[in-house]
């Protein structure tokens, strides 16, 4: 029977990539870069790459948050400073909450049913921001984001430090539901804990990430978890 439900945030809880493209629009606005779809979806490409070297271990936190921008611009042919970009980017990221389809709903039926836990990889200061814009802090037994835990997903190290203090945590009654394969099924499968992957978008699978479970919809959860 499951007890805990590690939840991923971003484009598990909260669609990130909607708050990702009106603030990289913003903020390319603002410091007067000519912005298209084009380009945000170029940016887009490129952040996603960064964060998966973050989870590799290949860059730091600070490298990802300033190269992606270097690495645009430089592409585009822009000069401009990578760092005034970074700082309104994030401050505009934070400002405003998008759901996915469901979740509030989703929330609503598990709390109280089972320990939630909020299992992030964003920048804690854009994540406390999103999480209490969205008014959902109240449905988490705990929030642990790897800025603040000292270790990224999908390392066993980031679940090992976040769930030390939490003494009635049981991994064999623990589930992790996530969009992404590389960070949240992967750290699940490193962590010894059951992985739900959230593919709505039918993303094609890996043969070297497997899940316990997938759902197309986030209305699916709690059934699956009642049965499991």
């Amino acid at each position: 029977m499951i007890k805990h439900v590690l939840l991923d945030i971003d484009d598990t809880i909260l669609d990130f990539k909607k708050a990702e493209a009106i603030a990289i629009r913003k903020t390319f606005s603002t410091m007067g870069i000519p912005v298209d779809d084009a380009l945000i979806a170029r940016y887009s490409e490129i952040n996603q790459r960064q964060w998966e070297r973050l989870e590799l271990g290949e860059l730091t936190r600070e490298q990802v948050l300033v190269e992606r921008f270097n690495i645009l611009f430089e592409e585009i042919g822009v000069k401009a400073p990578a760092e005034m970009a970074q700082a309104t980017y994030e401050y505009l990221l934070g400002i405003g909450h998008y759901f996915i389809e469901g979740a509030p709903e989703l929330l609503e039926s598990l709390y109280g049913k089972y320990d939630l836990y909020v299992v992030s990889n964003g920048t804690a200061n854009v994540q406390d921001r999103r999480l209490k814009s969205a008014d959902i802090l109240k449905y988490f037994k705990g929030v642990f984001i790897s800025e603040r835990v000292g270790f990224n997903k999908p390392s066993r190290e980031f679940f090992d430090a976040a769930f030390a203090g939490e003494k009635d945590f049981d991994r064999s009654r623990a589930i992790l539901v996530g969009d992404s394969l590389t960070s949240d099924i992967k750290g699940g499968i490193n962590a010894g804990i059951r992985t739900c992957w959230f593919n709505p978008n039918n993303k094609a699978p890996r043969e070297d990430i497997i899940p316990d479970y997938e759902i197309k919809s986030l209305s699916e959860l709690p059934g699956l978890l009642e049965r499991i």
